[in-house]
This record gives C-alpha cells, structure tokens and sequence, in this order.
C-alpha cells in the first residue's frame, strides 16, 4: 500500500461517522462510573506527571485485578474516558486499575513501553497496599493499550493477557500519518512489535470488531495465529457488528463476548 491507502486504513476515527459523539458518551457513562463507586484517583507510580493510575476494588478479598490500558494510538485521549468500562468487571469481583502513560510525542515508544511496565512491577507487588499482592493480574487494553498489554504478556505477574483491536506489528504504522507524532526509529519497531517477539507468555485473549477496519482485523488475526504456531495458549473472537470503538460496549457488558471469554480463558 502507498501512504495514502495506509493513512485510510490505519484512521479509526474516520472509519465512523460520529467519532466526536461517541466520545462524549464514553465520557459521560465514565463520569457516572467515577461516581458510583469509591475510586482510588491518580495514584502515582513515578514522577512524571503522567505516570497515574486509578484503582476501585470490588469488595472482596483474593479476586483478579483487571489493568485496563487505554488506546489513543499512544498519542490521544486518558484514562478517565474509559472508566465505564469497570461496571461490568466489578459485576463478576474483579477489581480494575486504569493505566495512565506519558503521551507521544513528548514520549518515545521506548519510554512508554517502560512507563507500562514499571507500573505493572509496582502493581505486583503491591506497593500501595491495595490487597492486590499474589493475586491474579489480568492486563487489557484496547488499541495501543492493546499493543502495550502484550508487550509484557511474559511479565511473571501477568496471569491473562486481553488485547483488544491492538497493534501488532509497528512497521505499517511507521509508514502512515501515525508517524508525523511517534517517530518510531527502525531499532523501536522491531524491538515492539509483539508479532515478531511471541515467546512464553501468559494465555491470550484477542478481540477484534468484525466491522473494524481490515488492517486491525489482520493485525489480530495474525498475532493469534503466531501464538498457535508457537504453542502459545490463544483465543481469537471477532466480534460481529462490532467496530473499532463500539467493541468497548461489549466489554461494559457483564455477559458480553470478551469478559465471558476472558473469565474461561485457560
């Protein structure tokens, strides 16, 4: 493809006719979340401004945490547009933390990848007396979440992995109007695109919208397929009618296609 037919297929955005709208109403359902449950808010993991988190127990005692990562193509949007999301989970006593990161451009893909994973060491090890330590950790995101939760797939603490509609392989998103922000160097595309480091990790759940656009559908595909070959434990859904954004209603839904699958993963 030339840079023109990349930019199309790598534009979320304006693969849906009503992006601002839908934004308003992620934000408005997460308000409504915040204020239902008693949130621990912007706990810090490191120094930067950025490096936060929140966490809301569920109320019981040696449950799973989910760490949701938020997408934004590593560039856009917080944490706080996403909290919506924690219902569904808190519904089956999971707890959930919402990841904060340093954004690009004023952060590299090599300083974000390790903002992530610091927070995930200070998580597992529980360093903020949450209750949490020696308990399962679940890592989501969506998008660039997505990429950046299995970027550490193979961290000790990761009991399951949840990558939604996520970027695998970096080369195609260094080719297009995503690099005007990122400036990937070549070294940091190959060093994190998950596709070209398998490994040993822990089980896998990928989630795509069969009405996404084709590069994420073959994206998602192809990283399954790769943990196959590799012996890896995988699941693969595609969600039907689902697109890039309305994916995450699923994930709000306590007997929606992702979380019923996450919770038998095995």
């Amino acid at each position: 493809m030339d840079r023109s037919e990349l930019d199309a297929a790598y534009n979320n955005t304006k693969a849906v006719s009503n992006f601002p709208e839908l934004l308003s109403q992620l934000r408005k359902r997460s308000c409504q979340t915040y204020a239902a449950h008693p949130w621990q808010r912007n706990i810090p993991y490191g120094t930067k401004e950025r490096e936060r988190y929140d966490f809301v127990s569920c109320g019981q005692a040696a449950v799973a945490t989910y760490v949701f990562i938020h997408g934004g193509y590593w560039s856009n949007c917080v944490k706080e547009d996403f909290a919506f999301i924690a219902d569904a989970f808190l519904k089956h006593n999971i707890n959930i933390v919402l990841a904060e990161y340093t954004l690009a451009p004023e952060a590299s893909m090599t300083e974000i990848v390790a903002q992530t994973g610091k927070l995930i060491d200070r998580l597992a090890a529980d360093r903020d007396g949450l209750g949490i330590a020696e308990h399962p950790l679940y890592l989501g995101g969506h998008s660039a979440g997505g990429h950046l939760a299995l970027m550490h797939r193979a961290h000790p603490a990761a009991a399951k992995v949840h990558a939604i509609s996520a970027l695998v392989d970096l080369e195609p998103i260094g080719l297009c109007w995503l690099q005007d922000t990122l400036n990937l160097t070549s070294q940091e595309i190959e060093n994190y695109s998950p596709i070209r480091h398998i490994g040993k990790g822990a089980p896998t759940l990928i989630t795509v919208g069969a009405s996404e656009l084709t590069g994420l559908r073959q994206q998602s595909t192809e990283y399954a397929l790769a943990c196959e070959d590799a012996g890896e434990g995988v699941a693969l859904i595609h969600l039907p009618g689902s697109t890039h954004f309305s994916i995450l209603d699923d994930l709000s839904d306590p007997e929606g296609w992702q979380l019923r699958a996450l919770l038998s993963l095995t």
